[in-house]
């Protein structure tokens, strides 16, 4: 008792696990005893049940508790910022989606903050959210834990964490084909803008464009390897830092199509042209990036599938452990931003 006490003072909530344990009895018995919506029992093992509930502090979660009964309609979406245009795309195909089977969405933002995730879930759930998307998955961060231990029901979009239900893209597969379009055009510098590395989709990206690399015999150099964030800020300073190196890459791969186009007004300012100086590719296809002065060759990402998947896995019953990752296939789309090199390699 006195561990389990410890270890919820850690952690700061009492679970109907934590009570089941404490108690020997069965979390669904311990569940029936202490739910204030039945007929109270009087028997033994209740009033134990009861009384170890009170010592160890354990609080009914009623939004939890209206979430596994699903009868609001409404679903919670979590994601970094409504600014950030693939974010967007995201929220509208999820609201589509939802309105074909009859719910209803509400979003929440929380600047990428790992401590706004939380704040933002519990506002979604004292509205009595059926079940909540969330595109700010980080690994390690204990977050989605936290919602497996209070029975709330999720599923992760775009990010994963490599266990929890997630719909994603394969990301691997379109840094490979991003990557590979470039090397096919004849380039063998090339350069990188990462990402940053608490995202899955944006390393997952990186390890396709190693893949693509290495499978073509090339190295990847090192210095050609730039961090970046997933603004367009970060991605102008991160090409000019690329732009630097002697010599500079041929073609650069962003990872997102904001650090993309961030990368093409360094390029602008740097007095060289895309694509007769370096070529450039992005990352999600954002409807602008077709529209630039140099449409942007970029690798698509079918948001409607991944939204569709995405509620299809949250309201599913008896998934089968292979079925709770569902991964659709990005598409590469050339346009005039990549040619071949000038000037040799």
């Amino acid at each position: 008792m006195d561990e389990i006490n410890e270890a919820q003072k850690e952690r700061g909530r009492v679970t109907l696990h934590d009570v089941a344990r404490a108690t020997g009895v069965s979390k669904s018995t311990v569940s029936r005893m202490l739910d204030e919506r039945l007929p109270r029992s009087d028997s033994e093992k209740a009033r134990r049940v009861r009384r170890i509930a009170e010592e160890l502090g354990y609080v009914r979660d009623v939004s939890a508790a209206s979430l596994r009964r699903g009868k609001t309609g409404m679903i919670g979406v979590i994601v970094p910022r409504l600014t950030d245009t693939v974010m967007a795309m995201l929220y509208e195909s999820l609201a589509k989606a939802a309105a074909r089977t009859g719910h209803f969405t509400i979003v929440a933002t929380t600047d990428d903050e790992p401590d706004a995730d939380r704040r933002a879930a519990d506002m979604l759930l004292r509205r009595g959210v059926d079940g909540l998307v969330l595109s700010t998955a980080r690994e390690g961060n204990g977050f989605t834990k936290e919602l497996t231990e209070r029975e709330v029901p999720f599923v992760l979009a775009l990010r994963h964490n490599g266990s929890s239900l997630a719909s994603v893209g394969d990301d691997r597969l379109g840094g490979y084909l991003a990557t590979r379009h470039l090397i096919d055009l004849g380039h063998r510098r090339i350069g990188i803008l990462t990402g940053p590395d608490y995202a899955t989709s944006a390393r997952g990206r990186v390890e396709g464009y190693r893949r693509a690399m290495e499978e073509a015999g090339f190295d990847v150099d090192p210095h050609l390897v730039m961090p970046s964030t997933f603004s367009i800020e970060s991605g102008a300073d991160a090409a000019e830092e690329l732009l630097r190196r002697d010599p500079r890459p041929t073609a650069i791969f962003a990872v997102n199509d904001n650090t993309a186009i961030g990368a093409l007004s360094a390029i602008a300012h740097a007095g060289l042209s895309v694509p007769e100086d370096i070529s450039l590719v992005g990352y999600n296809d954002i409807p602008i990036v077709r529209r630039l002065p140099v449409p942007l060759t970029t690798v698509r990402v079918p948001f409607d599938q991944v939204a569709s998947a995405a509620l299809e896995l949250l309201t599913a019953e008896n998934l089968s452990a292979g079925d709770r990752i569902r991964v659709t296939t990005p598409t590469l789309i050339p346009r005039k931003s990549t040619a071949r090199p000038t000037g040799g390699v």
